[in-house]
């Protein structure tokens, strides 16, 4: 009796806990719905012009860090309307250093390399990828991360499917989270997976 007494007790600080943590990840959620609700809102509002802005100040600012100026392979993304544009670089550098961009394939990131626009495909996820290309599967120097959003304790929020984190996972590579300065927040919420940056860089701060 006293066993079942003590199996019982147990039983009810587990269901205890494991209710603690849901409710915990419900709030998480809900926050970093929030977050990526107010980010778009403030997207939405930019024009063509602030857009072209601040990636012309992301980038210089790229362009001036050591990390980039020996960075034979980087890989980045090719930028969705609402992203910090990106197409420009790429196209400026891939005559230069191996540009690299991700596919999408189930819940997997691929690596291909980047050689002109032409033969760029669109997924069903409407991003443009390198189809064509063969995987790249050598070391990579440098990565150029987007996010919904970033913390100044170098955090990233993204889209929510994980991709870049379980391509990070036990790589050992240089990551730089960029975006524009009103999605550099003070704090988003993380999980134990969440793979941090080294550096962000928006058009007026840089948090290393």
């Amino acid at each position: 009796m006293l066993y079942l007494k003590k199996l019982d007790s147990m039983n009810f600080f587990f269901k205890q806990l494991l209710n603690k943590l849901r409710r915990k990840k419900h709030i998480e959620e809900s926050e970093k719905a929030k977050i990526r609700r107010r980010i778009r809102n403030k997207k939405n509002v930019l024009s063509d012009m602030d857009k072209a802005q601040g990636s012309s100040a992301v980038f210089e600012k790229i362009e001036s860090l050591i990390e980039f100026k020996n960075a034979k392979s980087v890989l980045m993304y090719w930028s969705l309307p609402d992203e910090l544009p990106t197409h420009n670089f790429i196209v400026k550098w891939s005559a230069k250093k191996q540009m690299l961009l991700p596919m999408v394939k189930g819940d997997k990131m691929l690596i291909k390399p980047f050689t002109t626009t032409d033969e760029l495909r669109k997924s069903d996820m409407g991003i443009w990828e390198p189809e064509a290309q063969k995987e790249y599967l050598r070391q990579i120097d440098l990565v150029i991360v987007p996010g919904i959003a970033f913390d100044k304790q170098k955090n990233r929020l993204g889209r929510g499917k994980g991709y870049y984190d379980r391509y990070f996972n036990n790589k050992n590579i240089t990551k730089i989270g960029v975006c524009y300065d009103f999605q550099l927040l003070e704090v988003i919420p993380t999980e134990p997976f969440d793979v941090k940056m080294d550096k962000i860089i928006t058009p007026n701060y840089t948090i290393q």
